[in-house]
């Protein structure tokens, strides 16, 4: 039973949420009241009260002072004195703002030595990026070996100082390059491996075996937010490889690889994809269903009396990706119509057709028809084109000794009138 359910309700969580829960609740409610996002007087206070309520909810010591005592008994209690709402903020989106605004926070600036970023590449569908969705990735991690707390010995103190560099981690080298002529070079040092210290065999933890570090395998929520992009980075501050030399350690970078998907394709905030209708379809009008990435049916119906001409690109409004951090402003999805066009068509339909369409535009050029040499198109595949030695006009036509071989290939038929 705990004191107060003050924090608990300003997160909208349970007092017996779990750590997952509070930070899921903590980021939602960041990104809504941050003054650089939300220009509301009120969001201010609004985002110290729950910046406020995750200092404390998210450290465990400070979470049971809390439940037990309340408000009142985080008064002197562990930790020291509170960080404010956007160093919180900052820290929480690995040192930087989903906005774009902030700088980073965790540069490893002050000389101190930071460990190395570690980048995962994390498949997702447009599904999931359409969405939103919380995915766990499985990690081994170096860190700090608990039993002898880093230093490598069995007992504390018993390290010493590397006899073969002095305790300096590097030795010197001198190399003869000629006559009166030498080169000094800095190498590390094979005996401690740089450190300056190095352990008796027999003295050395039996945890790490003196290597100082041991294994973890780290679980990480990430959170795929509606609107996200491919190659997108989510960073987890400080989740990289520990190690006693190392101040800071490293990130954990994330990084969205989208999959191909089998209907749509994204152009930035809008979704393409392409449909086949048929001739009749085209000048008659059509309805058909498309299944939306969040499962829904969209009905897709043409404008009466509108006709749709081949390759011509159609949209609707606000069916498209949602905009990352304010998921109700979506692009359009676009449709690209192609025409199925029948191979043949019967004397009765064509006369039909005659009278219900526009008559044909009178031709450029005046010609006598008696002179006139009819010609009728047939079929022309591209291996006929390789045959005839490329493309251009000058392909469709054989010389006098082509002709006398019989070659050339299929020219049109043309009746002399």
């Amino acid at each position: 039973m705990v004191k107060e359910t003050k924090f608990y309700e300003q997160l909208g969580v349970s007092p017996d949420a779990s750590e997952s829960e509070i930070k899921r609740a903590y980021r939602k409610l960041a990104v809504k009241y941050h003054p650089d996002k939300n220009p509301d007087p009120s969001a201010q206070e609004k985002f110290q009260e729950i910046g406020r309520a995750y200092e404390v909810l998210s450290d465990e010591d400070k979470r049971k002072l809390y439940d037990r005592y309340g408000e009142d008994g985080l008064e002197g209690g562990p930790g020291g004195p509170g960080m404010s709402a956007h160093d919180i903020f900052a820290q929480f989106f690995g040192g930087g703002s989903p906005f774009g605004g902030m700088g980073g926070m965790f540069g490893g600036g002050g000389g101190e030595r930071r460990g190395k970023d570690v980048g995962h590449a994390m498949p997702v569908t447009l599904e999931d990026l359409y969405n939103g969705k919380t995915k766990k990735i499985s990690l081994n991690k170096q860190i700090i070996c608990s039993s002898c707390s880093g230093s490598g010995c069995k007992v504390k103190g018993k390290s010493a100082t590397c006899p073969d560099c002095r305790g300096q981690g590097v030795k010197f080298i001198v190399r003869q390059l000629g006559p009166g002529m030498v080169q000094q070079m800095q190498t590390v040092c094979p005996s401690c491996h740089g450190e300056g210290t190095c352990v008796k065999p027999e003295d050395r933890c039996q945890a790490c075996k003196g290597n100082k570090v041991a294994q973890e395998k780290k679980m990480l929520e990430v959170h795929i937010d509606k609107g996200m992009k491919n190659n997108e980075k989510i960073v987890f501050s400080r989740e990289g490889d520990q190690h006693p030399d190392i101040k800071i350690p490293g990130d954990v970078i994330i990084v969205l690889q989208e999959k191909k998907h089998d209907r749509f394709e994204r152009q930035g905030k809008d979704l393409m994809m392409k449909k086949t209708i048929t001739l009749r379809e085209a000048l008659c009008g059509f309805a058909f269903p498309v299944e939306h990435l969040d499962k829904r049916i969209l009905l897709v119906k043409s404008t009466p009396g509108e006709m749709i001409k081949p390759g011509q690109t159609k949209a609707i409004p606000n069916e498209g990706m949602p905009q990352k951090g304010n998921p109700f402003d979506k692009g359009q999805l676009l449709i690209k119509f192609e025409i199925e066009m029948p191979d043949t068509l019967t004397d009765e339909q064509l006369k039909v057709l005659a009278k219900v369409l526009p008559a044909p535009t009178r031709m450029e050029m005046d010609y006598n028809a008696a002179e006139a040499e009819e010609c009728y198109l047939h079929a022309y595949t591209e291996r006929q084109q390789q045959s005839h030695g490329g493309g251009g006009f000058g392909g469709g036509y054989a010389d006098s000794d082509d002709e006398d071989d019989g070659g050339g290939g299929q020219r049109a038929q043309c009746v002399h009138q």
